[in-house]
């Protein structure tokens, strides 16, 4: 198991699943004061899972965004929100044309302070709809590092399929970076 300190030196971790994490990965890594981001499978009932595995296997995986960050550049909060942006909240087990449990929504965190503050924004989004917030809150149980040729997917094929909203994309350009 892969599964990475809560922090390193002056940085934090989150792990986001958000749909197919090539979108998720690319929007987050632009953000000033995200240090690094990851693709890789949280949350699965298997042991070192094969992209095979999380899509056909029924590994119990989440397609999810390891995120470190630097928290005196960017709180918590901040990500939550960004991340809240790209993703459809209320949808159950698919984001886009992407469906499948792979493609739930998650919010899982190494440090378990952080569950009092991503509970405070889950209840936050919530007031901004009047159907439940779908979105998986839980310890982070296990990550792996997704294969090589998933890493950076989109920076490798810009043309690439993502999910998320040109607008929102084009947007958060002009307002983050």
């Amino acid at each position: 198991m892969s599964m990475s300190e809560e922090t390193k030196g002056n940085t934090k971790e989150i792990y986001l699943a958000g749909g197919c994490f090539w979108g998720t990965e690319k929007y987050l890594s632009l953000v000033k004061g995200i240090v690094n981001t990851e693709v890789g499978y949280a949350n699965g009932t298997t042991a070192d899972p094969t992209y095979e595995d999380v899509c056909h296997k029924g590994s119990g995986h989440a397609e999810t965004v390891r995120v470190r960050y630097n928290p005196n550049e960017i709180s918590l909060e901040f990500i939550l929100r960004l991340f809240y942006d790209i993703i459809d909240p209320l949808a159950i087990n698919r984001q886009g044309n992407d469906c499948g449990p792979q493609y739930r929504t998650g919010i899982y965190y190494a440090d378990e302070q952080d569950g009092e503050i991503i509970a405070s924004s889950i209840k936050e989004l919530q007031k901004e709809y009047d159907r439940p917030v779908m979105v998986e809150v839980m310890p982070l149980q296990n990550y792996y590092a997704a294969e090589k040729y998933h890493q950076k997917y989109l920076d490798k094929n810009p043309h690439g399929y993502c999910h998320i909203v040109n607008s929102k994309k084009q947007n958060m350009r002009k307002t983050i970076i």
